[in-house]
C-alpha cells in the first residue's frame, strides 16, 4: 500500500523507517523478551534508554553542561502552566511576547500564576513580529516568554531575539530540532513532541541549572524541575512510549546528518513551497517575508470557495491534512523534519495542476 503523505500539523509525520522498526520491536524490545509499552520504568533497560535520549539531545543540539534535561509527561500547552509554576517564586510579574494564537493561550495561562506584562504584540500588524527594540521589558520581571514559532498562522522568528537582564523562555514546540540553538541567550526552552521529536504525550524541557529553585510551593510534584532533575526525570512513571519514540528519532537525525542538515532540508523546502504560492495567481501568503515560518506555511486562495475543492482533491492524490486551523481556516502545510523535499515537490506540482484546472494560469 502506498503511503500517504502527512502534512498536519501535529501528531505529525514519522519517518517510515520508524514506523516499520517499532513494528518490528513492538512485540520483543531490546532482546528484553516484553514490549516496550510493558517493560518498567525501573528496569535498568529503560533507565540506559532515558540516559540514551538525554545524551542524544544534548549532543545533538550542542546543550551545555549547566542546562538540566528533562522529559515530563503532557503537551506544549501544559507547559504554558508548569513554566510559572517553575520560575515565579520571589516575582510577582513575567513578561510575555504576543505574536499569535498559542502566544496569546500562554499569556492567558500565565496569569494564574503571575501578573503578566504583555511586553509586546502584534494584533494590530498580525502578519509580522513587532522588532524587539520595541519591547517593553520590565527588568524586575521573572522571565521574557514568547513563542518561536506559531503554527497557525506561520510566523516565526528567524533567530532567537537578544534580550539582556531578563531570562529569556522560549516555546519551541514546533521547530525544535530544526537549527541550532544559542543558548546563551536562553534560560529555558520547552517543545511538546509530536512535531519533531515523536509523539504526543511528552514534553522536553532544558533549562539552565541555576532556575531549578524557583518552583512555587503549589507546584505539582511530577511538574516541578528540580524533582525531576534531581529523578531523572523518572520522579513517576514516564511515558514510555514516548521516550522510545523519541529515542528512535534521535537516531534517525543522528544517521541524516543532524541538525544542520535539518536546518538546510528546512529552508529547501520551505523555499520551495512559497515560491510555488508566490509564482501562482491563485495562492496567497501574506506573511512579512522576515517572519515566514519554514515549519507552517500557510496560503488562501484568491477564490476562496475553491479551498474546500482544493483540500478534497489534494486528499485524492494522497495530500492529506492540509486544512488551516480551525481557528483561521484557509491552507496550512506543515513540513516538519519528517517531510523530504520531495514530499514537498508533489504538493507544489497538485497546486500548479489544480491552478491550471481553474484557468487562473
Amino acid at each position: 500500500m502506498k503511503r500517504v503523505i502527512n502534512f498536519g500539523a501535529g501528531p505529525a509525520a514519522l519517518p517510515a523507517c520508524i514506523l516499520k522498526r517499532v513494528k518490528e520491536e513492538l512485540l520483543n524490545w531490546n532482546n528484553t523478551g516484553v514490549s516496550i509499552v510493558e517493560i518498567s520504568h525501573r528496569s535498568k533497560e529503560f533507565i540506559d534508554l532515558g540516559e540514551k535520549i538525554e545524551f542524544g539531545i544534548r549532543k545533538l543540539l550542542s546543550v551545555p553542561d549547566d542546562f538540566a534535561i528533562l522529559f515530563l509527561p503532557g503537551g506544549g500547552q501544559t507547559q504554558f502552566a508548569v513554566v510559572p509554576m517553575n520560575l515565579a517564586k520571589g516575582f510577582r510579574h513575567a513578561n510575555y511576547i504576543q505574536t499569535g494564537y498559542w502566544s496569546k493561550l500562554s499569556v492567558e495561562e500565565g496569569k494564574k500564576y503571575l501578573n503578566v506584562h504583555l511586553a509586546a504584540t502584534n494584533e494590530q500588524y498580525p502578519h509580522k513580529i513587532t522588532d524587539t527594540e520595541l519591547w517593553d521589558i520590565k527588568k524586575n520581571a521573572a522571565f521574557t516568554h514568547y513563542t518561536d514559532n506559531e503554527t497557525i498562522s506561520g510566523l516565526e522568528f528567524p533567530s532567537i531575539p537578544i534580550l539582556d537582564g531578563t531570562v529569556l523562555v522560549s516555546d519551541m514546540s514546533s521547530n525544535i530540532l530544526t537549527r541550532y540553538i544559542n543558548f546563551q541567550k536562553i534560560g529555558c526552552i520547552y517543545a511538546c513532541a509530536q512535531k519533531n521529536l515523536g509523539i504526543a504525550g511528552m514534553s522536553l524541557v532544558i533549562v539552565r541549572k541555576d532556575l531549578l529553585d524557583r518552583a512555587l510551593p503549589q507546584t505539582p510534584s511530577v511538574f516541578n524541575y528540580g524533582l525531576q532533575y534531581k529523578n531523572r526525570s523518572l520522579l513517576c512513571t514516564p511515558p514510555s512510549f514516548c521516550w522510545y519514540i523519541a529515542s528512535l528519532i534521535i537516531e534517525w537525525l543522528e544517521s541524516e546528518g543532524g541538525i544542520n542538515e535539518m536546518s538546510k532540508r528546512s529552508m529547501v523546502k520551505s523555499d520551495l513551497l512559497y515560491n510555488c504560492i508566490d509564482s501562482s495567481n491563485l495562492y496567497v501568503n501574506n506573511i512579512n517575508h522576515d517572519y515566514r515560518s519554514r515549519m507552517n506555511v500557510t496560503f488562501r486562495l484568491v477564490e476562496k470557495e475553491l479551498e474546500a475543492s482544493f483540500i478534497n482533491a489534494a486528499k485524492k492524490e494522497g495530500l492529506l491534512f492540509l486544512e488551516g486551523h480551525r481557528s483561521q481556516g484557509g491552507v496550512r502545510a506543515s513540513l516538519y523534519n519528517s517531510i523530504s523535499e520531495n514530499e514537498v515537490i508533489s504538493l507544489c506540482s497538485f497546486m500548479d495542476f489544480f491552478e491550471k484546472s481553474t484557468k487562473r494560469v
